[in-house]
């Protein structure tokens, strides 16, 4: 099944459907994932039996780091293996024994995290009867406080956690709607689900009442991956009894992941004993939801209005010149002013990203393109265009419209537009870009930029570039940058940082490299920042007051044209109530 075809049913079929969410759903609010918590976990405890600092593991994203943590708790041999179901409750409770203490590490992990676009989206549904029952593995509070707001308050809406596990099957019988189900409790609750021992004895209650709901609905499955045994083996129990799942079992799992085995053998087991059992990749859960509301469409003005509705921050006012007076912060984001809302759509039978990417790669093009839901999208000439994806069965050329209300959450659209400007900024001036997963940094080739636009980045960082002491280990000044949606606008972030590279270090000269970028950053106060920030924007703006570039300055097909300001937005304290 594809997810033109889920989106298609969905509307007829929702009241018969319920949804299981996992970590998944909340990291677009900024909430690790559970792979980013193993890493986390390991990281805590590697540092306390080496005695090192940790420091010394930083940068949890670096091959290198990640595969130093593996060698050392290969070696130990207590612990599951990497990738494994239980490798995520053994570290948390390995990492933090008592209670109490998960519950607090639990609670500072949580605290401020607000619902994203993808748990506003549910809510509305929610709120117009289109998803009842909401079961969830997750601790945070993201889906209540998305339901207060869309309902404008708590009455109506149902929530069950361990503390009261009795309610869940009261409601489930009295079809008290809608019915947020808490499986492992929230941080605020007595009793906490995260360990291999507390996994393994779920609350009988709750797990009844997740088994009996198999048997009225189907199930929609986003973000969770299955690794705790207790919720995916009530589900596995659900399957192999008679008439389970009647709405249909839908797994949806992320481009950039891979299912469990369990998972798969789900679905495959599902599938043989005649439930309509699917598995669908999707990007992000936000784009999922965005997808399926904006699929609906039949949701009360009323509803679409608080979706879209943003308070009045943004205004035009002049700045004075700064002093132990200045009223403002200093933000680190410039305003793009114009972006491309038009690029081609091709319809063809290619698979994920991976391939698109790659299927680019190797026709050498001068394209940017991002695989959708709706096709892929891309940027460049019409000709390369199609020499890249005539081998995949071209069935539609045309265009599509990159509407702002894709560009608020994780979307293909909004990582087109992040690609497609990387490419221009390259096309702009001495500069090249190097993506990773913490956003594109900006080098810069200080030999080939004006000499007085260098010459004043210098006077505020000092030396550009470097090899840091007592390594081989080249160093440089560059530009962290990301574009983002907030506010109704298009901003480019950005951040003056220190870069080295890690592929082919050992150790002990990579550890001493982390601590070089620390001291060296540590000393940037505001005052300090201030001029650096001003010195890169001088640089990448080449003097001008904004910036305008294309990704490939092209006459025919579509090219992806961006200006940039050279003023960042600023706070300041609002004067109203």
């Amino acid at each position: 099944m594809t997810i033109d075809e889920f989106l298609r049913i969905y509307p007829i079929r929702a009241p018969n459907l319920m949804w299981l969410l996992g970590a998944g759903a909340s990291a677009s609010a900024g909430i690790p994932t559970a792979e980013n918590l193993i890493w986390q976990f390991k990281k805590a405890l590697f540092c306390a039996a080496q005695r090192v600092s940790p420091k010394s593991c930083d940068d949890l994203s670096s091959v290198n780091v990640q595969r130093r943590l593996n060698d050392y708790f290969s070696s130990v041999g207590i612990f599951p293996r990497e990738g494994t179901p239980e490798e995520y409750a053994a570290y948390f409770e390995a990492a933090y024994r008592d209670p109490g203490d998960r519950r607090m590490f639990l609670d500072g992990l949580l605290k401020g995290a607000n619902p994203s676009y993808g748990h506003l989206a549910l809510a509305a549904l929610m709120k117009v009867g289109l998803a009842r029952l909401i079961w969830t593995v997750n601790f945070d509070k993201l889906i209540e406080d998305a339901a207060v707001q869309i309902f404008e308050g708590t009455s109506g809406i149902v929530v069950a956690t361990l503390d009261n596990p009795s309610a869940t099957m009261e409601a489930l019988n009295e079809e008290r709607w809608p019915l947020i189900a808490k499986m492992h409790g929230d941080f605020q609750s007595q009793k906490l689900k995260n360990t291999p021992e507390e996994l393994r004895s779920q609350d009988a209650e709750i797990r009844q009442a997740l088994l009996e709901s198999t048997r009225r609905y189907g199930l929609i499955v986003a973000g969770y991956s299955g690794r705790d045994e207790s919720v995916l083996s009530t589900l596995q129990e659900a399957v192999e009894a008679d008439q389970a799942f009647p709405g249909g079992l839908f797994w949806f799992w992320r481009s950039d992941s891979k299912p469990l085995p369990a998972v798969t053998k789900l679905i495959e087991k599902a599938s043989s004993r005649g439930v309509r059992a699917e598995m669908l990749e999707v990007q992000t859960f936000d784009e999922l939801l965005g997808d399926l509301l904006k699929q609906l469409g039949n949701i009360p003005p009323e509803i679409e209005a608080k979706l879209n509705r943003h308070a009045a921050r943004i205004s035009g006012v002049p700045l004075h010149p700064p002093g132990r007076d200045w009223p403002v912060i200093r933000l680190n984001a410039l305003p793009v002013t114009t972006w491309p809302t038009i690029c081609r759509r091709v319809v063809c039978q290619i698979g994920g990203t991976k391939d698109v990417r790659e299927a680019i790669e190797k026709a050498r093009a001068q394209v940017v393109a991002a695989r959708t839901r709706a096709g892929v999208l891309a940027f460049g000439g019409d000709e390369e265009i199609r020499r890249v994806f005539s081998p995949f069965r071209i069935t539609d050329f045309d265009c599509h419209s990159i509407e702002t209300t894709r560009l608020r959450f994780e979307s293909g659209e909004l990582g087109l537009l992040r690609d497609s400007f990387a490419r221009a900024i390259e096309n702009a001036g001495p500069f090249r870009v190097r993506h990773s997963r913490h956003g594109d940094v900006l080098h810069a080739d200080f030999s080939r930029a004006p000499a007085h636009l260098v010459a004043a980045l210098q006077d505020r960082a000092g030396s550009l570039t470097g090899v840091v002491p007592n390594t081989q280990i080249p160093w440089s000044e560059v530009l962290r940058i990301k574009l983002d949606y907030q506010l109704g606008r298009l901003w480019l972030l950005i951040e003056p940082t220190v870069f080295f590279a890690d592929s082919d270090n050992n150790n002990e000269e990579r550890d001493i490299a982390i601590e070089f970028v620390r001291e060296r950053t540590a000393v940037r106060y505001n005052r300090q920042w201030n001029r650096l920030m001003e010195a890169w924007i001088a640089l990448i703006m080449a003097g001008r007051t904004a910036l305008d570039v294309a990704s490939f300055g092209i006459a025919d097909g579509i090219d992806a044209h961006f200006t940039v300001d050279n003023t960042t937005a600023f706070s300041r304290r609002s004067t109203t109530v």
